[in-house]
């Protein structure tokens, strides 16, 4: 029931991703979430360690797009001076916006990675068409009332995974 909501990793933050890693598994593009993902949802713009980030992406060759589910005026005035294209209103866990970023960026499924912060949109929406998944610790508390009810429901996978004996799994809640 929850296996399509078990991520490939599971990091605190995405500058513990190990870019050299996923680039010799043959990822070459990252669809990446916004809010508590890369900033706190109610930042407006990028911080010099992100767009530090971003630079970095771009200079190993990896294309990357920002597929949020918040409105077209939040992830415009974000993506727009990264220079960074996005997707907005995205619907996730729905495939649509998913095979549209991929569409967009020229990448086949299996060379593509999902960062996100949450299990039932990121995580699930990634793994339900083959991409590489990669779950991190939402940066701020600081959540709207669908994603707090997407919390609840998370709980009740963390504790499966940890009945499992999933590593990774033992701090969430």
């Amino acid at each position: 029931m929850f296996k399509r909501m078990i991520p490939d990793e599971f990091v605190q933050s995405i500058y513990e991703i190990d870019l050299n890693a996923l680039q010799r598994r043959g990822v070459k593009a990252v669809v990446v979430d916004l809010d508590n993902t890369l900033v706190e949802s109610t930042r407006p713009e990028a911080t010099p360690e992100l767009v530090s980030w971003l630079d970095q992406l771009r200079g190993m060759g990896f294309k990357v797009m920002i597929v949020s589910n918040n409105n077209l005026t939040r992830v415009s005035r974000f993506a727009t001076p990264l220079r960074v294209p996005y997707i907005h209103r995205a619907k996730k866990p729905l495939s649509a916006a998913f095979k549209r970023a991929l569409n967009r960026l020229e990448v086949d499924a299996g060379e593509t990675m999902m960062i996100g912060d949450q299990l039932l949109t990121d995580v699930l929406g990634g793994n339900r068409l083959g991409l590489y998944t990669i779950l991190v610790v939402p940066v701020s508390q600081a959540e709207g009332i669908f994603t707090k009810l997407n919390r609840r429901l998370e709980r009740l996978v963390f504790w499966w995974m940890k009945k499992r004996g999933l590593p990774g799994w033992e701090g969430r809640k």
